[in-house]
């Protein structure tokens, strides 16, 4: 009879539940609350020689003032590109070069565009959940085979089960913690 490792399974299980919120947590740094952050920037790529570069590969993202950022692009034959890429982002942002130096005002949201980023949210918080519990469906799963192949007994089942749920909890409030704050985040005027 093989020894099940319940520590391997549970640290396995730990590692992509933190994932999943780890995930979350990108998610919600592309989101726009009113404030300016240089996270809002990332996923916006530049074209520039010859190819798609990430913006933070062609300048410095900075973060002067709370409504405005920067972005100080180190080859002023790039700057006219980088204007053009954050235009067509979708951010509803209107950059402005002043030479080497790329200003991008971030201007205060409006109360329909405030709740439609607070529904997205919750939908990549929901996301984070499901993809939670289907790393605990799966480890139950295992838990459930090696008690069936008798490499557990029973109780070890149930307690196993429990360290597992009780993970799932804590990844579910944090996500829930996440939620919540990004909410506040976002309706604060």
């Amino acid at each position: 009879m093989a020894e099940v490792d319940f520590n391997a399974i549970k640290k396995d299980v730990g590692r992509r539940m933190d994932g999943a919120v780890e995930a979350l947590s990108k998610e919600f740094g592309g989101l726009r609350s009113g404030r300016a952050a240089a996270s809002l920037l990332e996923p916006i790529s530049v074209a520039a020689y010859g190819s798609q570069m990430p913006i933070n590969q062609v300048g410095t993202v900075g973060v002067p003032e709370p409504r405005m950022l920067t972005v100080q692009v180190w080859d002023k034959n790039l700057v006219k590109a980088v204007e053009k890429a954050i235009m067509e982002s979708g951010l509803g942002l209107n950059p402005a070069s002043d030479g080497q130096i790329v200003r991008v005002p971030i201007p205060p949201l409006t109360e329909e565009r405030r709740v439609e980023i607070t529904k997205v949210a919750g939908k990549y918080a929901e996301e984070a959940r499901v993809a939670v519990r289907n790393v605990r469906r799966h480890a139950m799963d295992q838990l459930k085979r090696a008690e069936k192949d008798s490499e557990i007994s029973e109780d070890e089942h149930h307690d196993y089960g429990r360290e597992i749920q009780e993970m799932t909890d804590e990844r579910i409030k944090r996500v829930d913690e996440m939620l919540s704050n990004k909410e506040k985040e976002i309706m604060q005027v």
